[in-house]
């Protein structure tokens, strides 16, 4: 028996007890690459390893001793001698999971055995950076065959999966930037936010330098071109990237040694057994002329021949003749489904299904087209089209049957660019400009109206801003708590961008500034930064267009902070004192005090703590003068800590103390928290260790109620050295343990830091 032969033994034995390869591996102590290297038959077993995976397998004698057999008759001497895998790298491994970031496989996928073998040859490669371009026409089934052979291998992959759709031929002529894919798999891979730098090169130089040690299977879907795949290659010879795109980037080829694989129709049987997959070969047998009519018409593109087959599914009593009939009853079909000229080609096959729809799927499927994606929910689309969710929920669930329409799951949909683009042009047909833009309303009427809600469940005091009424028809996703207004942000967050720019675009300007707005805080909280840039300088234009320089100064508030969190401080202060200067026209003292509180902020962070406890006092005054008692609590409780700075602790505890009294008269729990947090640095710094304790504790108390897991750690890590500085030892270990789960949750920095203390 060879190799290969003992391989196949072995994958069969693991397969049949349902173990994964990392299962099998820590069950039996042999690595995860030993076990996939004796599968794929590229090195002798050595048979002490081979007994070991056997007995963690639990096979019964007969079917050890077939193993073991096997293992003998292709092992040398050499070989049996034990010798574990060395373990990888410390500085390689990772303490989040490996990224499985791969889209479901389409279910029946058939065909492509040809492209299937050249891809896993690429695998064998070895100390060579392995590129592979699919390429070829829209809906000839890139995508599925990328994902399908990366589910096959991605046991090889021990590291992870990545995968983004870079949407290089959207409708709305926006592919995704290379910084936002980079800036996507960095999250993956655990870095924290605030070690991503902001440059595009610096970014991929961190990228690649996270992938150095790792085996990872990058998939990059649906590129525009060359330039915008290059930034997101790997470096290292153990990965392994997969392009799908339209365009044969060849100059990937040329420069990079990607190895092209070239995707044409299917062929007839390939075809055949795709119509299989999803009808069942009873009903293909009953109609043989009928079957070999439709592959024709439908150029053998498995996009096409998938709509078919949903039509044959959703309408088991219409026969496949009649089907086959209706496509070729379509105007000059065969310019239609012409491979050269991708747009058209689908559009009769498109047609042909929207015809099918009901009312209203059909007016779902045209004003779905006004959303900006990259997936909607059910309150946002049935905003849409102004009708009950109920009715809204039945068109989504046809046009998902149709296959229009993708569920990617959590009652979010979506479609691909092509049924966008056909969707478009059915709205500008079939939809008045007035209808289209009442659509529009209500769409963002629901994201505004929902997002700054939910801003005010993380943030009670916030400010609030003064929104016009609802447009009849909009749905409002309504939200309990602060933990489901965290979750609806970090759901929709995709979309933000998209409709920020929509809205500013279609004439909306009043709604770009005050959504922006609106879901800054979340942004400043998940690590956004980059992106809330680009928001709040479309916000600002749109404000001054409007002539709204209130929303203008707010703009460039939020604009500066997202600048601090850059460390752009010169570009922060700029915007700031630019807000400055339009709230002292307007008198508005509550946004000068805010902007005041900017301006502190950047001088603490440039290490300037007197200048920083100046602009403290100044925000405390003019928020006295507005009588806005929240930012009062707020300016307060900024000046204790910019005491503290100083060492200035007395002053500092009577400063907190004040603030706290505050907080709780207007309500802020998440402000009282902030504030008992201060007053127990307070305390530690005048040696008062056990007045700190109590007072980290009611931070505690606090900010666990409110799900508040950052400042929930950070406070931990006080108390701890408090404990520490009182000589307990014990109990500073203690919270310090329960600091870390948090912070490697959230991959922050201080992890390390705490990992560190730890170790002492």
């Amino acid at each position: 028996m060879g190799g290969n032969a003992f391989g196949e033994l072995l994958r069969d034995c693991r397969l049949s007890v349902g173990w994964t390869q990392d299962e099998l591996a820590s069950r039996s102590g042999v690595s995860a690459h030993s076990i996939s290297v004796l599968e794929a038959g590229r090195r002798q077993p050595r048979l002490s390893s081979v007994s070991q995976l056997a007995e963690a397998l639990g096979l019964d004698p007969g079917r050890r001793e077939q193993l073991l057999a096997a293992a003998r008759t292709v092992a040398t001497p050499a070989a049996l001698i034990p010798s574990p895998e060395p373990a990888p790298p410390a500085a390689a491994r990772s303490n989040v999971a490996a990224p499985r970031q791969l889209p479901a496989a389409v279910a029946g996928f058939t065909g492509r055995a040809s492209q299937l073998k050249e891809l896993t040859s690429l695998l064998d490669r070895n100390g060579a950076v392995v590129i592979s371009t699919i390429s070829g026409t829209a809906g000839v089934g890139k995508t599925a065959l990328a994902v399908h052979w990366s589910h096959e291998v991605a046991d090889r992959f021990p590291d992870g999966q990545l995968y983004v759709n870079l949407r290089g031929f959207d409708s709305s002529g926006q592919p995704v930037q290379p910084a936002e894919a980079i800036r996507g798999f960095l999250d993956a891979l655990g870095v924290p936010a605030q070690q991503i730098p902001t440059g595009l090169a610096e970014q991929a130089a961190l990228y690649r330098s996270q992938l150095a040690d790792r085996r990872i299977l990058v998939v990059l879907d649906n590129a525009r071109d060359a330039g915008q795949v290059r930034p997101l290659l790997p470096g290292s010879a153990q990965c392994v990237t997969v392009v799908t795109s339209r365009d044969h980037l060849g100059g990937l080829i040329v420069s990079e040694g990607a190895q092209a694989i070239p995707l044409d129709l299917m062929t007839a049987a390939e075809a055949y057994d795709l119509l299989a997959s999803r009808l069942g070969p009873e009903r293909l047998a009953a109609e043989p002329r009928a079957v070999s009519d439709l592959i024709e018409l439908c150029a053998s593109l498995p996009l096409a021949l998938s709509i078919v087959a949903a039509r044959a599914t959703l309408t088991p009593t219409l026969s496949l003749t009649e089907l086959a009939g209706q496509l070729r009853d379509v105007r000059d079909r065969l310019h239609a489904l012409d491979i050269g000229d991708t747009s058209v080609n689908l559009s009769a096959v498109f047609s042909w299904s929207y015809r099918t729809l009901s009312a209203g799927a059909a007016r779902m499927f045209r004003l779905l087209s006004l959303h900006p994606g990259p997936v909607i929910s059910l309150s946002a689309a049935a905003s849409l089209v102004g009708t009950g969710r109920g009715d809204a929920r039945a068109a989504l669930a046809e046009l998902t049957r149709a296959q229009l329409l993708t569920e990617p799951g959590g009652g979010r949909f979506a479609y691909h660019d092509l049924l966008r683009a056909y969707s478009e042009g059915q709205a500008g047909q079939e939809e008045s400009e007035p209808a289209r833009r009442a659509a529009m309303h209500r769409m963002l009427d629901h994201y505004l109206h929902t997002a700054h809600a939910a801003a005010l469940l993380l943030n009670p005091p916030n400010d609030q801003l003064s929104l016009a009424e609802l447009q009849p028809g909009t749905y409002v996703d309504e939200l309990a708590d602060d933990e489901q207004a965290w979750q609806w942000f970090t759901t929709e967050s995709p979309v933000f961008a998209g409709a920020i720019d929509r809205a500013a675009g279609a004439g909306f300007d009043t709604h770009a500034w005050q959504l922006a707005c609106s879901v800054a805080s979340f942004c400043i909280r998940a690590g956004q930064w980059t992106q809330m840039v680009t928001t709040h300088l479309v916000a600002v234009a749109a404000a001054e267009r409007a002539g709204e320089p209130h929303g203008q100064t707010w703009s460039l508030r939020e604009l500066g902070r997202a600048y601090i969190r850059l460390g752009r401080y010169p570009d922060a202060r700029t915007s700031l004192l630019r807000a400055l200067e339009l709230d002292e026209r307007l008198g508005d003292l509550s946004g000068q005090a805010r902007t005041y509180n900017n301006l502190g902020i950047v001088a603490h962070a440039q290490g300037d703590h007197a200048e920083a406890l100046e602009h403290g006092k100044t925000a405390y005054a003019l928020f006295h003068a507005a009588g806005h008692r929240a930012g009062q609590a707020d300016a307060l409780n900024a000046i204790g800590w910019m005491q503290t700075q100083l060492g200035q602790h007395a002053e500092a505890l009577d400063s907190c103390g004040q603030a706290l009294e505050l907080h709780r008269a207007v309500g802020s729990r998440h402000g009282e928290a902030d504030t008992w947090d201060s007053l127990g640095y307070a305390h530690h710094n005048l040696g008062e260790h056990q007045r700190a304790v109590a007072c980290y504790h009611n931070a505690l108390d606090l900010y666990e109620k409110l799900g508040a897991r950052h400042p929930q750690a950070d406070t931990l890590m006080r108390l701890g050295e408090t404990y520490q500085d009182a000589g307990d030892f014990t109990a500073a270990h203690q919270v310090w343990q329960r600091a870390l789960p948090i912070l490697d949750g959230l991959h922050h920095p201080d992890a390390d830091v705490v990992r560190a203390l730890l170790a002492e």
